[in-house]
């Protein structure tokens, strides 16, 4: 269905305060900026900001409603033959190969990943974050195998694959705040993927393998 006029100036509206208020955390930093001083800078009200961004955390991270459930829809659009923990490594891999802003692989996530470093709000953020997104990748694996509400597998496997998706975001993270380029942390995060492939047990590796049936 086509984008209508009002949506559209709702979606650009919200794209307009998020990008002036991450431009206001990254030049003074997260906690030194108030929801009034964005609203003004953006020439709206502050509730007009806050019918769009419940939290001021959520003008920084305005864009992880894409990452809650980014790992269970890697796993349930997995090919035939494939498990869940391959298929998690495939999209990693894709994603790093291709230097790939999604993953952190930009000039500028260095400016944007000191922000967070220096701001507890937004690094529980990140916590929550990463705790929902481990939910929902437990939620799909139940659901793909049938697994029975008592069995611990989904929960184990969940925790592996969140942990190699923690790993391979944070040395990305880290590593841009160093200033490195793009493409040099890449290729040294294909080798990271290859050394966590050979870290994960039997079990994860062929964990929920979809059938070729």
């Amino acid at each position: 269905m086509a984008e209508g006029l009002r949506e559209r100036k709702k979606r650009q509206t919200r794209q307009y305060i998020s990008d002036v208020a991450t431009g206001l955390f990254v030049e003074r930093g997260f906690d030194a900026v108030t929801v009034a001083e964005i609203a003004e800078a953006a020439d709206v009200s502050v509730n007009t900001v806050y019918n769009y961004f419940p939290a001021k955390e959520d003008l920084f991270l305005d864009r992880s409603a894409g990452l809650v459930d980014r790992m269970s829809r890697w796993v349930r659009g997995r090919g035939k033959g494939e498990s869940a923990a391959a298929a998690v490594l495939r999209e990693l891999r894709e994603e790093v190969e291709a230097v790939s802003p999604r993953v952190g692989l930009l000039a500028g996530y260095g400016a944007f990943m000191r922000v967070i470093e220096d701001a507890p709000a937004l690094r529980s953020r990140l916590w929550a974050i990463g705790q929902e997104v481990q939910v929902n990748l437990e939620q799909a694996l139940r659901e793909d195998t049938g697994a029975a509400d008592d069995d611990p597998m989904p929960h184990l496997i969940a925790g592996q694959l969140s942990w190699v998706h923690a790993t391979v975001m944070g040395v990305i993270g880290r590593e841009m705040v160093k200033g490195r380029n793009p493409r040099e942390v890449s290729r040294e995060v294909l080798v990271l993927l290859d050394d966590i492939e050979d870290l994960l047990g039997e079990k994860v590796l062929n964990y929920a393998v979809r059938g070729t049936g």
